[in-house]
Parts: C-alpha cells; structure tokens; sequence
C-alpha cells in the first residue's frame, strides 16, 4: 500500500515527464516526421513480409530508419525528413525487380 505522499509524488513525476514529451514534436515538421516514419516502417514490413527483407535496400532502408528514428528524439528534424525520404527509396528499389 502507498502513502497518499508516495502517490502524489509518482502523479507530479509523471506530469513532468509526460510535459517533457511535449516539445518541438508539435510542430508540423515534428508531426510530418512522425508520420512518415510511422508510414516507412509501415512500408519495410511490408516489404519484409513480401520476401525483400534479405535484400541490400532493405538493410539500408531499416538503417536508415533507425537512424531517423534517432534525429526524431533529437528534434532534428529535417534530418528525420531526409533520411526517411531515402529510406522510402531503398524500399521501392528493394521492391522492383
């Protein structure tokens, strides 16, 4: 059982926290990087399910990826943008046969 101070201090860390999460991410370009990270991931699975997770594109698109995923938390942005479009290619060349 927690104390009620146990308890409101675990509340007010957990608003620090979720504020912290707040930041830049709200901008557009915060919003347009996480979609199209969300969308490419999307799109490596796919293209893994499909047979081309093997394939030098893939690998250099899931790299990539990890990579934009790392710019994303670092706020950078337009970093994320660009790696993500290059990624998205990797993964259509990965596709083509």
């Amino acid at each position: 059982m927690t104390s009620p101070r146990t308890r409101s201090a675990l509340a007010a860390l957990a608003f620090l926290l979720l504020a912290g999460c707040g930041g830049k991410i709200a901008t557009t370009q915060g919003q347009e990087c996480s979609s199209q990270l969300h969308t490419a991931n999307q799109e490596l699975q796919d293209a893994k399910v499909k047979g081309f997770g093997g394939t030098i594109e893939w690998l250099k698109a899931a790299d990539l990826l990890l990579a934009a995923g790392t710019q994303e938390q670092l706020e950078r942005f337009d970093s994320c943008l660009d790696k993500v479009g290059r990624a998205r290619a990797y993964i259509r060349a990965a596709q083509t046969p």
